[in-house]
């Protein structure tokens, strides 16, 4: 079997091995992408992954706000 059958020119998958949909956002909170992205990810080309893996840090603020805890319980 040759070697260059293994070497294939695709973008690597952003997953982090966190995977948690955040309840309102509905991105995952650790590479940022909808289940239907992460689903549909070895379909995509490689145009469409390369145009979603610069659109992800984008969404990164989406998840930064707090939801509460202490902080947010005490008068300031």
């Amino acid at each position: 079997m040759k070697d260059d059958v293994w070497k294939r020119d695709e973008i690597a998958s952003p997953c982090v091995k966190l995977c948690v949909v955040h309840p309102e956002e509905r991105i995952c909170v650790g590479c940022y992408r909808s289940i239907s992205e992460i689903s549909g990810w070895s379909r995509m080309t490689h145009e469409e992954r390369t145009a979603l893996m610069e659109e992800l840090p984008s969404r990164a603020p989406r998840l930064a706000k707090r939801r509460g805890g202490r902080m947010a319980r005490l008068d300031r």
